[in-house]
């Protein structure tokens, strides 16, 4: 079972790696890497491009909750076409160009023919740090956040908050007690989770295969989660945010883009289809573009997170609006 999950991923990366499609760089040397260094980082089109009203996710730690509660319908909506994703706390990243207080990175584990390294984009480079000591724990084993979010304490009684961090990041663990785990942080040094906020794993290939069911209740979890642009946290997601980051924290790497996602897989015909399936959803009477991804959850129903008006919900894939963008459905786990 894990052999096949690994082999979805090995041939996903082949795949992006030789991608006719990958940019140059011509200011890069594809050589310098950085850690995220904020519970989320949110990256951007282009630098510099931001409003007020998006400094609580520009700061270092950043406040995601402030952010996401105090934008109107209009202010979210102008983050569509703004926004490239997200990348959760300690993720690796590749840098690609700098502009000033700005550095373009490579979203390492986000699959995209954009870039043979990860997903692309913009951010403040104070949000990163080089983690020195933070990189040679990642041959460790590590805590998974299974919570929406989770807090990161100083001690390890709970007592003392450091930062609120999301569902699905990972950070090495030093050592563990009945009721805490001990981590790593990028640049702060060793903080503490509640026990039952993580599952711990020795490597990424130890993560047990999911069965559909397995993934389907994972998402229930964030029924009601605001929509985000570009989201890939539990703070919000975009369609595509959401399962890929849910397939993620299963141990299965998909790509980031729901376009993208739609390619990959197996291909599964509507009266096969099972809990777990992904379903896409096109333009011209589902000819045309893919731009929407929604999770099988049986009985023709769907969890997804539609759009900047809504939040994660269940619908019927068949309904009006949707049932006529149908595109097909693909499976990201071996049956």
């Amino acid at each position: 079972m894990n052999l096949w999950r690994r082999m979805i991923t090995g041939v996903l990366c082949l795949i992006f790696l030789f991608s006719l499609f990958t940019p140059v760089h011509a200011k890069a040397d594809d050589s310098e890497t950085a850690y995220v260094d904020v519970a989320v980082a949110t990256l951007w089109v282009e630098p510099g491009i931001t409003r007020s009203i998006d400094s609580p996710s520009l700061s270092n730690p950043v406040d995601l909750w402030t952010w996401t509660k105090s934008m109107s319908y209009e202010e979210k909506l102008w983050l569509v076409g703004n926004l490239e994703t997200q990348a959760l706390y300690g993720t690796k990243v590749t840098i690609l160009e700098k502009q000033g207080d700005w550095v373009k990175v490579a979203v390492h584990g986000q699959p995209t023919p954009r870039h043979s390294l990860g997903y692309p984009g913009w951010m403040p480079i104070h949000q990163l740090t080089k983690g020195t000591a933070f990189s040679q724990f990642q041959s460790k084993p590590f805590a998974q956040i299974i919570k929406p979010t989770a807090w990161l304490y100083h001690d390890p009684n709970s007592r003392k908050r450091f930062i609120e961090i999301s569902f699905a990041t990972r950070l090495p663990v030093i050592s563990t007690t009945k009721h805490a785990v001990k981590v790593m942080t990028p640049s702060d040094g060793a903080k503490w989770l509640k026990r039952e906020d993580v599952q711990i794993f020795r490597t990424e290939a130890d993560i047990p295969t999911p069965t559909g069911e397995d993934v389907v209740r994972t998402a229930k979890q964030f029924l009601g989660l605001p929509y985000l642009w570009a989201g890939t946290s539990g703070f919000g997601f975009d369609c595509s945010g959401f399962t890929h980051t849910i397939y993620k924290a299963h141990g299965i790497t998909i790509p980031r883009d729901s376009s993208v996602q739609a390619q990959f897989g197996l291909p599964v015909s509507e009266k096969d289809l099972q809990p777990g399936d992904l379903l896409f959803f096109a333009y011209d009477q589902g000819k045309g573009r893919v731009h929407h991804v929604g999770m099988y959850i049986g009985n023709g129903k769907m969890i997804h997170s539609p759009n900047s008006s809504s939040t994660v919900r269940i619908d019927d894939y068949r309904a009006p609006g949707y049932g006529e963008e149908f595109a097909g459905a693909r499976r990201y786990i071996q049956r």
